[in-house]
């Protein structure tokens, strides 16, 4: 307990101290007297005022904090309930999505590769904060922190069970998704995890009706399917479901023994309890031993044809650049393909620069998706691999388990569980009796 209290005011301190840091001072914008020229209203949210980004980080350490205890020490639904609620309210509609851990993982790829960007702090503390409490506690920030899960997770009502080879097979969505989040930033091209953000059009009450639809799309689904953005498509819950596989401390379902009452099973909506599993025989054995060699054989060969694959569609990744996009339409205009011209071109020749070097910067650009291909492709052919063997693999335990990765810590399963009445139970009577 002594440790996790000095590990808490240790983050709201770091906290404290990187607000302070954001306290610089801003450029106002320009006064057009003389021309009466009205500066037009920004189609995003503009950046916040330097007391509001101090808040946000330290509201953010401090609602990790009270989440990682009342998952671990409280163990309280009601409790976490309240703090989702909060979430939600805070760092949904009140800061309108922005910024986000999710999105954050753009800002520190395009930092890592373009060195004449400076990540915001703010940004790069949103990003880092979650992951450092889920290293220690496990996926506390997706139990009551994260506006998005607890927009879905509200939204639960009559949740069914995914067969786990399902749910293996739709979370390669999210690597993709994330693969070219970070091909895509890396290149300077788009911010395509802000762009295409399910849910933020309900948070700033305003958004294209293509987004809106795709995010009523998906809390029709979450009605019958716990969390589909989360289990199936956020790319940062995929980096939170590799660190919390190693946290120091997890989600327990039972305070002390299991009595193999299948009550907590039945409690999850995101299939992340694991039941017993039964003794094997000789034959298992021999039969999960070669279909292991077999798979491990096949590994380098998917990492292979992923990374190819990703190498041959440089030519479509690259589109998302807006500059292969300009040279183009430059092309075609000039090859007389097109006939008229569009905006973009027609300043691009005012600045007399000659196509021939736009040309070559596009193909420059282009190389650098097939390098980025070549390493995303071969990466999401590895993730295949893995899997496959994952699949194939049975693991040993004794008893119902919430899954480390699985598991975003929601306390559905603490009031199911009898152990846990009876300890509540005697809990009530101690202080009772104090």
């Amino acid at each position: 307990m002594r440790r996790f209290l000095i590990f808490m005011y240790f983050s709201t301190f770091l906290s404290v101290g990187a607000g302070a840091v954001l306290g610089a001072e801003r450029f106002p914008p320009p006064e057009f007297v003389e021309t009466h020229h009205q500066i037009p209203s920004p189609t995003l949210p503009g950046p916040r005022v330097d007391v509001y980004e101090y808040l946000d980080v330290v509201v953010l350490a401090a609602a990790l904090c009270l989440s990682s205890y009342l998952v671990l020490k409280r163990r309280s639904r009601k409790w976490i309930l309240g703090l989702m609620l909060f979430s939600l309210g805070y760092f949904g509609f009140w800061r309108q999505g922005c910024v986000c851990p999710i999105g954050a993982i753009q800002n520190v790829t395009l930092s890592l590769f373009d060195s004449d960007y400076a990540i915001p702090l703010t940004a790069l503390l949103f990003f880092l904060l979650p992951l450092l409490f889920t290293l220690f506690f496990g996926r506390t920030f997706c139990a009551a922190v994260c506006p998005l899960g607890a927009m879905q997770d509200l939204v639960a009502l009559k949740p069914m069970k995914v067969a786990r080879w399902l749910e293996s097979g739709l979370r390669l969505l999210a690597w993709v998704y994330l693969g070219s989040a970070v091909l895509f930033a890396a290149t300077g091209s788009a911010f395509v995890i802000c762009r295409y953000d399910p849910f933020v059009a309900f948070f700033r009450f305003s958004g294209s009706v293509n987004m809106i639809v795709v995010g009523l799309c998906l809390l029709g689904v979450g009605v019958f399917i716990g969390r589909p953005y989360c289990r199936f498509l956020c790319p940062y819950g995929l980096i939170l479901r590799q660190i919390s596989r190693i946290s120091k401390w997890r989600v327990t379902i039972t305070p002390d023994e299991c009595i193999k009452c299948r009550l907590c099973e039945d409690s999850c909506p995101y299939g992340a309890i694991r039941e017993p599993s039964g003794q094997w025989d000789r034959e298992y054995y021999v039969k999960s031993k070669k279909r292991l060699g077999i798979l491990i054989c096949l590994v380098p060969v998917l990492v292979f044809l992923g990374g190819l694959g990703g190498w041959l569609l440089r030519g479509v990744t690259s589109e998302v650049n807006s500059r292969v996009r300009l040279a183009d339409r430059i092309y075609m205009e000039e090859t007389g393909q097109v006939e008229d011209t569009i905006d973009a071109s027609d300043a691009f020749r005012s600045t007399g620069v000659k196509a021939e070097v736009l040309y070559e910067e596009s193909a420059g650009i282009v190389d650098s998706f097939g390098r980025g291909g070549w390493f995303v492709g071969g990466f999401l052919g590895l993730v295949v691999g893995l899997k496959l063997i994952g699949l194939s693999v049975k693991r040993g335990r004794s008893d119902y388990e919430a899954e480390r990765a699985s598991c975003v810590a929601c306390g559905r399963c603490f009031e199911y569980c009898p152990r846990e009445q009876v300890r509540l139970k005697n809990l009530r009577e101690a202080v009772g009796k104090a």
